[in-house]
């Protein structure tokens, strides 16, 4: 399948190009370049919150209860804040609720909430919700759980027993809650499209065109909003592009204008238009049927008539099909396997001091590395079900004496895997007593590691569903740049995404270039480019002196990278959520 590609700093490598674009997030850093620039966050996932509840206690004399729901999300600081309300639902212990609760699902943060079930009096009936003093009414019991428990579950439903407000305790007939969530964007359709033009004008004085297609979506305010690109051909003024797949979240509809520019690249970053038209997708598909061609225009600066250029494009495929989407996949049962990889090179400091980066502070105060390992794994653990992760160092003494760049954190020889969050980070702690800090700092050997697992999971996909994420957390500029690229390029054709978090004060450049995100994705000293861009690298120092968090700035782009594997290798959601090859459609 095609891809949605950029070209923010002129990089002429496409990002993804063999690879779909995404449907509930866009993987396309023009858009998110675009959206950035005008002070807006990450795109997300809108979910509706269905509600249900059995066995509620009666709280009536001559009638059952009249129940009602009350949703809050949890904020850092424990306050609650509401939601929404549902409906009152008259005379049932058993109500099921019509009014659903809208929520945005952001991957990257864990979402706690929390539902308030009460007996609405009376004498309130037909009083808007919205205006009922809830002190007024009398509690039936409250649930908590987070969104991602929600959504990664089979069904999308979580059932939770009720407890009391005060002791938190569950009492037989207290009865219990069961929340469902679903996508709001109901249509899942994309159309695959395969552009080719011809007698394009020769933008260059001693050769031929490089030219790539840039399409922008209309928007009511009257500009438009990039939302993907080909890639360049070299020399070339009868160019055809590899497919490029589009979804209904980028074109808002068949019949929305998109606006198609065809540019001749410079590595400067200042493409030359060679022409424009305006056309929805309904059009395209129209030109595809009755194989004809459409003259690109060029614009008058001086805002008089269109001149009408020679140059055509025509559409060779159009075909449309429908995307899975992130949530798909990990409540059908695929998993995320969570790794760690923590730097022990002795650039870190005398663990013992405290202005070391691995000191360890007596009053519970956690370092930068502590606090990676907290934050991520935090987030991730929700998605894997058994929560054994995986933990490694690289850059240390072992007690053996030797060097290694790929060793178990939990000093034992024949397995890397601790269980949760907490035993990594008591694993962590323990190997700063019998790990010494040496060096250099190498990336290869624990890439490469990570990269078998991934591997050896790949052949076992009906079984095993998993996509694997490495955490690596280092103070120091990778030694084997090099090797580093080489391993990365190697492990872009499997289920696996890197997230690299740098702590100190280090110039961390050469992770920018692992990062890839100038829009020139990784080549080899072979000369092998990556398929796609799998990893995500941050400095802990911006992520303090600015609003958004580690978790956040790492996590922003995996479900991108995962959807993105999934469709270039036309992987599908398990069958045990779609029996039979029924769609995903709902």
């Amino acid at each position: 399948m095609g891809g949605c590609c950029s070209d923010i700093r002129g990089g002429k490598q496409a990002v993804g190009a063999q690879q779909a674009s995404t449907s509930n997030n866009n993987d396309n850093d023009a858009v998110d370049f675009f959206y950035t620039a005008q002070g807006f966050q990450p795109l997300f996932t809108q979910l509706q919150l269905s509600l249900s509840a059995s066995n509620l206690l009666d709280r009536d004399i001559a009638s059952k209860s009249d129940p009602m729901v009350v949703v809050y999300a949890k904020k850092g600081d424990g306050k609650l804040e509401e939601l929404g309300r549902t409906e009152v639902i008259m005379n049932s212990l058993n109500p099921e609720w019509i009014e659903k609760i809208n929520i945005a699902f952001h991957f990257e943060t864990v979402q706690p909430l929390v539902f308030h079930v009460y007996d609405i009096d009376t004498r309130y009936h037909g009083v808007p919700t919205k205006t009922l003093k809830l002190n007024e009414q009398d509690f039936l019991g409250e649930a908590s759980c987070t969104l991602s428990e929600i959504v990664t579950k089979p069904s999308r439903s979580l059932t939770l027993r009720l407890q009391n407000k005060s002791e938190n305790i569950s009492q037989r007939n207290q009865g219990a809650i069961t929340i469902h969530a679903e996508e709001t964007v109901a249509a899942r359709s994309a159309v695959e499209i395969i552009f080719q033009c011809s007698h394009l004008d020769n933008k260059d004085r001693f050769s031929k065109s490089d030219p790539f297609l840039r399409i922008s979506r209309m928007v009511e305010t009257g500009g438009s909003v990039p939302i993907c690109k080909t890639e360049v051909i070299d020399d070339n003024l009868n160019p055809k592009w590899k497919p490029l797949c589009l979804s209904v979240q980028q074109f808002g509809s068949k019949d929305n204008p998109l606006v198609i520019e065809c540019f001749d690249f410079n590595s400067s970053g200042n493409h030359v238009l060679i022409g424009k038209l305006q056309k929805s997708i309904a059009d395209l598909e129209k030109l595809y049927q009755e194989r004809k061609g459409v003259n690109f225009v060029m614009p008058s600066k001086h805002h008089g008539q269109e001149k009408v250029l020679k140059g055509q494009l025509f559409v060779d495929q159009y075909c449309e099909k429908e995307q899975f989407s992130f949530i798909d996949y990990i409540s059908s049962g695929f998993e995320l396997n969570f790794m760690v990889a923590v730097d022990f090179t002795a650039s870190n400091g005398n663990p013992q001091q405290p202005d070391s980066l691995h000191y360890i502070n007596g009053s519970g105060q956690l370092n930068s590395y502590q606090k990676a390992i907290l934050e991520v794994g935090e987030v991730i653990q929700f998605y894997d079900s058994d929560k054994w992760f995986p933990a490694w160092g690289f850059g240390g003494q072992i007690p053996s004496g030797t060097v290694s760049h790929c060793f178990n954190l939990n000093g034992n020889p024949t397995s890397s895997e601790v269980v949760g969050v907490e035993g990594i980070m008591d694993a962590y702690a323990r190997a700063l007593h019998t790990v010494r800090l040496s060096g250099p700092t190498l990336f290869g050997p624990v890439i490469n590691k990570a990269a078998q697992m991934a591997a050896d999971s790949l052949s076992l996909y009906n079984n095993s569903a998993k996509y694997h994420v490495l955490l690596i957390i280092t103070d120091g500029v990778v030694t084997d740049l090099q090797e580093s690229i080489n391993a990365l390029v190697n492990a872009s054709d499997l289920p696996l995404s890197i997230l690299i978090v740098g702590v100190g004060n280090t110039d961390f450049k050469s992770m920018e270039i692992l990062d890839a995100d100038n829009g020139r994705r990784l080549k080899s000293s072979t000369g092998r480019v990556a398929t796609r861009d799998i990893v995500q690298f941050v400095p802990m120092r911006e992520v303090h002196s600015g609003q958004i968090s580690v978790v956040q700035a790492l996590l922003e782009e995996l479900p991108n990278q995962f959807l993105t594997f999934m469709r270039s290798r036309d992987i599908k959601p398990l069958t045990s959520y779609f029996p039979h090859g029924a769609s995903s459609n709902q």
